[in-house]
């Protein structure tokens, strides 16, 4: 008698189970559900790749700091004075290209181009502008500027992964460099003291 209960409630339940999964392959909610969520999922990944920039930034994280590195001097008769009002013009970061920004310093320095592998295991960056001659270990005491191709090790935190970082160099220029605050055309929070901005990367307002 118990086992034809028994037999009896197993049957039963497999029933209800067969039919809710009927229902739901009747439906699509299932289907449209696991569809959404892999929307989701690529969604997320086109937004990462989208901060990721060839130009070198990477992740659009940096140093806000404002310190300035020992022995960067500041320049004696720049093109644009602390507290101009300029356009940007490079896209260093996203919502950087044509944003409003404000000097807020300027240095005479020789800037580097340079290609590195991150220190936290980010892909590696390639071409990012810029850093300058005192955040390059091998560059700090050399008058001449490093020639394109040579191994050195960052001292910049500009980025996650950056300080400690064996990097070559892409190119490089004497110039005047420029310490900006800007506000992102993407909408995003004022980005405060960002390093570094070149002269020609930069117009009156």
């Amino acid at each position: 008698m118990r086992k034809n209960r028994l037999i009896k409630s197993i049957i039963g339940l497999s029933t209800l189970v067969l039919l809710a999964a009927c229902s739901t392959d009747q439906s699509g909610d299932g289907d449209s559900e696991s569809i959404s969520r892999a929307e989701s999922v690529e969604n997320v990944s086109m937004n990462m790749e989208s901060i990721t920039s060839n130009s070198g930034m990477g992740e659009m994280m940096h140093d806000d700091s404002g310190e300035i590195p020992e022995g960067l001097l500041v320049a004696e008769n720049p093109t644009y004075q602390v507290g101009d009002i300029v356009t940007i013009n490079s896209d260093h970061m996203a919502g950087m290209q044509g944003a409003e920004g404000t000097v807020v310093g300027a240095f005479d320095t020789t800037v580097y181009e340079v290609s590195f592998n991150p220190t936290n295991g980010d892909p590696r960056v390639t071409n990012h502008k810029w850093v300058i001659k005192e955040e390059i270990a091998e560059a700090k005491d050399v008058e001449e500027p490093l020639e394109p191709g040579t191994e050195v090790t960052l001292d910049a935190s500009h980025m996650e992964g950056m300080k400690g970082a064996l990097a070559t160099i892409e190119s490089a220029e004497a110039t005047t460099i420029y310490m900006v605050d800007f506000e992102p055309t993407t909408g995003e929070e004022m980005v405060r003291n960002h390093k570094w901005v070149t002269e020609d990367e930069l117009s009156p307002n």
